[in-house]
């Protein structure tokens, strides 16, 4: 069940429904996440932090921050970074993610959390998510890291191991 959430309440009506009927469940979007982290963590949901590039355009947007990606991986949520795309363009993933660094979230869990953590959340981590022996191995290779340089470009792109992009 992946449920599109950005309230407290809402977010906690989910996981009362996940637990009632026996579901597997995400909570996707997750805005108010900071603000009910420790009932999130007791519930050992995955959360899919995002967009946060926007503006607060309703209501139910107003505690949005890159913080509450920090703030529920210190707590121990599986978190991932997402950009609902097409609402934030998918090249702008790593910028995202650097700013959830930038707002307290460790550098090396904002790479898991846009690459091995989704792939885990979703069921898939065995075929994507890492560079691992018998895994699909997509790669690529930057002009300088993502998130900490903006305008780092894609200096190569490899799919099942051919080179399918280059500059």
């Amino acid at each position: 069940l992946k449920c599109h959430v950005h309230r407290s309440d809402d977010i906690l009506t989910a996981i009362r429904i996940a637990k009632e009927f026996d579901v597997k469940l995400t909570i996707d979007h997750c805005t108010d996440g900071a603000v009910i982290a420790d009932e999130i963590a007791e519930e050992n949901y995955p959360v899919f932090c995002g967009p946060t590039l926007t503006g607060r355009s309703k209501p139910e947007l107003s505690h949005k921050s890159f913080t509450t990606a920090g703030i529920l991986n210190k707590k121990g949520v599986l978190v991932s970074i997402i950009t609902d795309s097409p609402v934030i363009t998918l090249e702008n993933l790593p910028l995202c993610a650097g700013l959830a660094v930038n707002a307290g979230l460790p550098y090396e869990e904002a790479w898991k959390a846009i690459t091995i953590n989704p792939a885990i959340s979703v069921g898939i981590s065995d075929r994507v998510g890492s560079l691992e022996v018998g895994k699909d191995g997509d790669v690529v290779i930057w002009t300088a890291d993502p998130m900490t340089t903006v305008g780092a470009q894609s200096r190569m792109t490899i799919i099942e191991g051919k080179i399918v992009y280059q500059v």
